[in-house]
């Protein structure tokens, strides 16, 4: 210590020196308390939002699975109808053409009438396969919009509420009614409110 310096100024001095780290310190101490007080509850939101996500990306790879059992099923019970409609009108046709070897006239006059027949059959094969393509065409166009339309509410309600927990505090409850709602949306059976017949 200089003569100059007083025990008052050398005390003044360390506290002034002092000060800078203090507030370092300070700063520090308030970082960690932000992650002892907030750290665990948004790691816990962190790890239930990708939870959430996995989950959805599960149903709707499901449901696609399903679909396209649904559909592989239709399609194969289409074929073997059809398969069975031409056989029986090749069966029939033949039995016919047989029969009309066997005959004169009248033979005749009955394979003219079995040709009509069988036009009519083709014809009405036709109708039906169309009929039955455009079925399938339509219930694939209904489940397909059904799909994307389920997605879109589900994105459309994880976004709103992802923006509310990213905007305002969020409580347990409310974080239990958003995946409470997701769940029934998943599973089909949420209600609108006032829909209820």
């Amino acid at each position: 210590m200089s003569p100059a310096e007083t025990p008052e100024n050398a005390s003044q001095h360390d506290a002034d020196a002092r000060t800078p780290q203090l507030m370092q310190t300070g700063t520090g101490n308030v970082d960690k308390i932000r992650d002892i007080l907030f750290g665990t509850q948004m790691r816990d939101y962190e790890t239930r939002f990708a939870r959430l996500e996995e989950n959805v990306a599960k149903e709707t790879a499901e449901m696609r699975e399903t679909n396209r059992r649904r559909f592989d099923q239709l399609e194969q019970y289409i074929k073997r109808e059809f398969e069975a409609l031409e056989s029986r009108v090749k069966a029939e046709r033949e039995e016919r053409s047989e029969a009309g070897n066997q005959h004169s006239r009248e033979v005749k006059d009955l394979g003219e009438h079995l040709s009509r027949r069988l036009r009519e059959l083709d014809d009405r094969g036709v109708s039906v396969e169309r009929d039955l393509r455009s079925h399938v065409l339509q219930q694939s166009k209904d489940l397909s919009e059904q799909m994307q339309q389920r997605h879109d509410e589900i994105f459309t309600l994880l976004e709103k509420r992802f923006q509310e927990l990213r905007h305002g505090k969020t409580d347990r409850a409310a974080l239990s009614s958003l995946f409470t709602e997701v769940a029934l949306r998943l599973n089909d059976q949420f209600q609108i409110p006032g829909s209820e017949s």
